[in-house]
């Protein structure tokens, strides 16, 4: 084996060996290798066959940006090697072969590819020939093609999906994003930062002298509580409004950041000459990888290709590890390294100033020819530039230009809502690194409003020298690839152009270049410089091709798995905790169900009605739903949503809404506040909240009213304080609004300040009660809240939860809607008939309301009651069956105690013939038993709504 002692190899297990099998053969590696560096280890460097011409294949990068590393596995096709780990018993398999791996049938391919031009397949085998290339040669290049296998028979696996939100999502987890990240989170930002790699640091990982930066913002990072690292995540694009799919396995995290910032570094490439694809030519930083992740000896005799620092740095670390230089090639003319160069002529190595032409051999490197020299070896390692990871900021509108001056590409973002930061952004060394992402932290906290601070950049001495542009010019024998993925050489691209192809957009669809799986990001850079040349353009004005999401591969697993539903928060979350609140999900919201020990949750709840029915509560309405409507024709649009007149409803006044469908089923109800001519501040239900705004949407759009509506639910925060005394909790709040019963009537509304916050204040009451119900900016909810809290310690007023709200809303009679309605339900069925305007000529439902009337009520809402014990079983509970002469015509909607009452109270679907009060009808309990009850009004509680018009 060809491993490395300790230190090398900080990733592997050395006390774990692992056994696998590669093509029959039995392979160890260590826990923690991946499929390719535990082959390499074993001297096994081919990995694969080319996917035209079937040319031996094996590791470049190490950070699987290339089609050279997928393999197959059982029950997988196309996986990279080189970041597979291994597992006990794995079995692993080449792909694109014919026979075997190493005597592949169709290696001839290779000798045919003067016969085998980009596009020759149209021109062969389209026109007079289509339908032989239908019937005969599609089928087998199809076949030929060997892009793996599918396990239609595969162990079924769970993929899980996920909702994440953060103030700032750092992607990349090198110098760049870890120090972006830590200063945004220690300035008090909830950070998430996501690395594609089992471990963060990035280059500082395996890059030469970069332990101590490493270790610093390592120990930092771990110290932050409000940041979050996620390890072995993919971010796989950007979409609309900083919205991030980040994949972790079989899981989807569906992201939504209010900022991010990219630091996803660059990416390393490779050199074009004759041979280039060769096992055993690799990038500086795969030897890189090699040696200080898994102590894997790249090879025994190495050249270096080295155009700049990091090319110096790497020979350094061949030679520490044991590798024999044989020399360096450097094509600048000056030199690239500086004290590097220096350190190796110390050590007896020799720089050649020249470029490599040609590398040798047929299934591993051998030798390569540098300006005329062969040189025996059997590593060739090249770093000679990089281009930024491109894909994800321009996927956000950013634009990529080019630096003719420092042949490198640069990004721009004149319209991107992200920061870029680091490599990506065209920077080198540590220092000037570390200084552009704590430049990019500090914008972020300026734009969400947190302590921060001006940070000017540094220059980049270094960054100079990063790049170098070579001249490229097609190998007379050709195989001097440009694209390992799909077998493009330098002659294909230049073939493109003379068929009159300038576009590289139209030259990626006639060749093929970037269409793999690497997506062109070792190929876009050598592309852009040979179809510029051969066009007579510059660079920047040849461009690459688009980036679109995804960036890598993904299951359909994984677009398909479970969904997790979104978890929402109330402004007041951590005051509800606070509190002692029992928080339960409630749809996609958390909300408190009661206040105080879990242990006596009955005594409790109880505690909460009777302080609500005596004295006075409050209740966090937040997740009522919020739509404004505006324009001149918002009364309009208002009359023909929902069943009552709102066209000439006064401003200040409050007035219920009712919203049915076009069957005439009732599907929302709420409350409309006109606060202008022109302004509607209508409440929804909220479950019902999402749906109503989009048919809203779809309702403005066919009618085309001058008329504007918006979601502002997350916008408002609302709470209701109810009871006897809650007019001396309002008066006793620093407000410029009349709380009087003069200056404040059942059903006014307006707007105004409460303790210093704006708020529209409505005076509704779904409890029975009065009561007054402040909404104002979540932003300034707690301030609020506390103000009302300490309003109502004169009169003991307590919080109550949602447990109570329940009951006391039964004891009112007030109906949930999608509790006690269901898709059927019509305002007749509820007693409704009052909400719904007989003078519109038009409301949506107005026709099928009519029509069911006609037909009369099959069923009808009622309230029933039962005087029995509070635990007794002989209670019809909610879905019990309400029955009439033993056939069942309704059911329980609602059933609960009333500790006010004394009693049990449902509401119920009962015969449309049997409504009337005093009627009996028989219900079914849930032990078999049949009670009888009478039919009563829907409000059980203060009938005659004296208590809430005080």
């Amino acid at each position: 084996m060809t491993r490395l002692p300790a230190p090398w190899g900080h990733r592997i297990n050395r006390d774990k060996p692992v056994s696998f099998r590669f093509e029959g053969t039995k392979f160890t590696g260590f826990e923690g290798d991946v499929i390719a560096s535990s082959l390499a280890a074993n001297d096994q460097w081919m990995l694969s066959r080319s996917f035209k011409y079937h040319r031996p294949r094996g590791l470049m990068s190490m950070a699987g940006s290339e089609a050279d590393t997928l393999v197959q596995l059982p029950s997988d096709p196309n996986v990279q090697a080189d970041r597979h780990q291994i597992s006990e018993g794995l079995l692993v398999t080449a792909q694109n072969v014919n026979g075997s791996l190493a005597n592949d049938r169709d290696a001839f391919m290779d000798k045919l590819g003067r016969f085998m031009p980009v596009g020759f397949y149209y021109r062969t085998f389209m026109g007079p020939t289509r339908n032989a290339w239908l019937k005969f040669w599609e089928p087998l290049i199809r076949k030929k093609a060997g892009l793996g296998v599918l396990d239609t028979n595969a162990t079924h696996q769970n993929y899980e999906k996920a909702n994440l939100f953060c103030d700032l999502l750092v992607v990349g987890g090198g110098a760049a994003g870890l120090t972006a990240a830590i200063e945004a989170a220690e300035a008090g930002a909830d950070v998430i930062l996501a690395e594609m790699e089992p471990e963060i640091g990035g280059a500082l990982t395996y890059r030469r002298d970069s332990s101590d930066l490493l270790h610093d913002l390592r120990n930092r990072a771990t110290a932050c509580p409000n940041l979050r690292i996620m390890t072995d995540t993919l971010v796989n694009g950007w979409y609309e409004d900083n919205w991030l799919p980040l994949i972790r396995g079989n899981k989807l995290f569906k992201t939504r950041a209010v900022e991010v910032i990219l630091a996803t570094g660059a990416i390393e490439q490779p050199a074009t000459f004759r041979n280039n694809d060769l096992p055993g030519i690799m990038l500086g930083s795969a030897a890189q990888r090699l040696m200080r992740h898994y102590a894997v000896k790249p090879g025994n005799r190495a050249v270096v290709l080295a155009a700049n620092p990091d090319g110096y740095r790497v020979a350094l670390d061949l030679l520490d590890a044991g590798v024999e230089l044989a020399t360096v090639v450097d094509p600048r003319a000056g030199g690239s390294g500086g004290d590097l160069a220096n350190a190796l002529h110390t050590k007896g190595v020799k720089t050649l100033t020249g470029d490599i032409t040609e590398a040798q051999g047929k299934k591993h490197l051998k030798s390569v020819t540098a300006d005329g020299t062969r040189i025996p070896c059997d590593l060739l390692v090249m770093s000679v530039g990089s281009v930024p990871m491109w894909q994800l900021p321009c996927q956000a509108g950013a634009k990529l230009s080019y630096d003719q001056d420092h042949a490198r590409f640069n990004l721009t973002l004149p319209d991107a809502p992200l920061h870029i930061a680091g490599s990506v952004n065209g920077l080198s060394s540590h220092d000037a690194v570390t200084t552009d992402a704590i430049r990019s932290a500090h914008q972020v906290l300026a734009q969400l409003d947190l302590p921060h601070r001006d940070i000017a950049g540094v220059e980049d001495t270094e960054a100079v020298l990063a790049n170098f542009e070579p001249t490229i010019t097609a190998h007379p024998k050709g195989k001097d690839f440009i694209d390992r993925d799909e077998d493009i050489q330098v002659k294909d691209l230049q073939n493109a152009t003379r068929e009159g192809y300038r576009e590289l957009e139209l030259i990626k669809r006639f060749t093929t270049v970037g269409m793999g799986p690497s997506q062109g990001r070792h190929s876009a850079l050598a592309a852009a410089r040979i179809v510029a040349k051969a066009t007579d353009r510059s660079i920047a004005e040849t461009g690459v091709t688009t980036a679109r999401p995804p960036f890598a591969p993904e299951t359909l697993g994984v677009l398909s798995g479970h969904h997790h539903p979104a978890e929402r928060r109330t402004a007041l979350h951590q005051e509800h905790l606070r509190l002692g609140a029992d928080m339960r999900p409630v749809g996609a919201w958390w909300r408190p169900y009661f206040y105080g020990d879990k242990t006596d949750a009955r005594c409790l709840i109880d505690e909460e009605v009777r302080a609500v029915r005596e004295n006075a509560g409050v209740l966090d309405v937040s997740t009522l739903g919020g739509l404004e409507v505006r324009g001149p024709d918002a009364g309009e649009f208002l009359n023909r949503i929902y069943t009552m007149a709102y066209k000439k409803q006064p401003v200040g006044r409050c007035r219920y809404c009712l919203m049915t469908n076009e069957m005439g089923t009732v599907i929302d109800d709420g409350v409309a506040l006109r606060l202008a001519d022109d302004l509607y501040y209508v409440t929804a239900t909220t479950g019902a909240v999402a749906r109503v705004y989009a048919d809203m949407l779809f309702w403005n759009a066919q009618w085309q009213l001058d008329v504007d509506v918006l979601n502002v639910t997350s916008a408002f925060s609302g709470f209701n304080i109810t009871g006897p005394n809650a007019r001396q909790v309002v008066e006793a709040l620093n407000s410029n609004i009349d709380f009087s019963h003069e200056g404040f009537a059942y059903l006014e509304g307006c707007e105004g300040r409460v303790a210093g916050v704006p708020v529209r204040a409505m005076r509704i009451g779904f409890t029975g009660e009065l009561s007054y119900e402040l909404h104002c900016p979540s932003s300034h909810a707690l301030t609020l809240w506390q103000a009302i809290m300490e309003a109502g310690k004169s009169v003991s007023l307590r919080p109550y939860g949602l447990e109570a709200s329940r009951i006391l809303r039964l004891e009112k009679g007030h109906i949930l809607i999608g509790q006690d309605t269901d898709a059927l339900t019509s305002p007749d069925e509820l007693g409704f008939d009052w909400a719904v305007s007989k003078s519109k000529p038009f409301f949506i439902g107005k026709r099928a309301i009519e029509m069911r009337r006609n037909k009369g009520l099959p069923r009808k809402l009622a309230g029933l009651s039962f005087d029995a014990p509070r635990d007794s079983q002989d209670v019809p509970q909610e879905s019990c069956l309400v029955l009439r002469d033993n056939v069942p015509v309704g059911h329980v909607t609602s059933s609960l105690y009333s500790p006010t009452l004394k009693k049990h109270i449902a509401l119920a679907y009962v015969h449309g013939d049997d409504s009337d009060t005093g009627t009996q009808v028989t219900l079914k309990c849930r032990n078999g038993k049949r009670v009888n009850a009478p039919v009563e009004g829907h409000a059980f509680f203060d009938p005659d709504n004296k208590r809430q018009e005080v």
